[in-house]
């Protein structure tokens, strides 16, 4: 119902600003307004996040116009997009140094995805090379073609983001002897990396016992991780 409602909501703005082409959407905000916009949603001013949407309906448009070309229901996927667009906007942290036109196109695609996937309704594992549709030139579009990113930018705050949660886990989840092989052995928290011969000899340990150690600790990290 609620996508439903949106769709509607989508389609009649289109209509009322004539929006029928990329061309015809308003102009992405200059980087200094679109910064000031963001900080001013963070203290919680609607007019900004409206004007936030508004001003990359632009990047839903593009992406649907790219990738799903030939599809059967581009309005209803430009709203599917416009949501995951709603969800960047909502979601996404200036001082985290991310370009917002990267990170959107990826909640963009991602909703989009979902989409497929519901459509589908995909009870096992999806493979990434799976095609779902194809492009304006005929060729395949798989699902990898779908979540890729031309920039790395939201790869990277992912892996700050799993850095973060490793290093807590570290703290809260080993034993003192896991987490100080665990830094010696990959130079954290400002140990040099060392070989595990090199902990042995510092440990006064055998490098088998280091070895045990080490793969414990790290067995602990991949299950809390996943």
């Amino acid at each position: 119902m609620f996508l439903t409602l949106f769709s509607l909501v989508t389609r009649m703005l289109h209509l009322i600003l004539g929006v029928g082409t990329p061309q015809k959407f308003p102009p992405p905000l200059p980087p200094a307004e679109e910064r000031e916009c963001f900080l001013r949603l963070a203290r919680g001013d609607e007019d900004a996040r409206q004007k936030l949407i508004l001003h990359n309906l632009r990047l839903v448009s593009h992406i649907v116009r790219k990738y799903y070309a030939t599809a059967h229901n581009p309005e209803d996927l430009v709203s599917i997009g416009t949501i995951g667009l709603v969800k960047a906007v909502d979601s996404f942290r200036v001082e985290n140094g991310a370009k917002f036109a990267t990170y959107a196109a990826k909640c963009i695609q991602n909703e989009i995805l979902m989409h497929f996937r519901a459509q589908k309704k995909i009870t096992s594992e999806v493979s990434l090379n799976e095609t779902i549709d194809v492009d304006r030139d005929g060729n395949p579009l798989t699902y990898i073609d779908v979540i890729c990113c031309e920039e790395d930018v939201v790869e990277e705050i992912g892996r700050k983001l799993m850095t973060g949660k490793m290093l807590a886990y570290i703290e809260t989840l080993l034993t003192a002897r896991e987490r100080q092989i665990v830094r010696m052995r990959y130079g954290l928290q400002g140990c040099r990396a060392c070989t595990q011969r090199e902990v042995a000899e510092a440990l006064n340990i055998s490098r088998s016992y280091v070895s045990r150690i080490e793969k414990s600790a790290l067995e602990k990290l991949r299950e809390a991780m996943q």
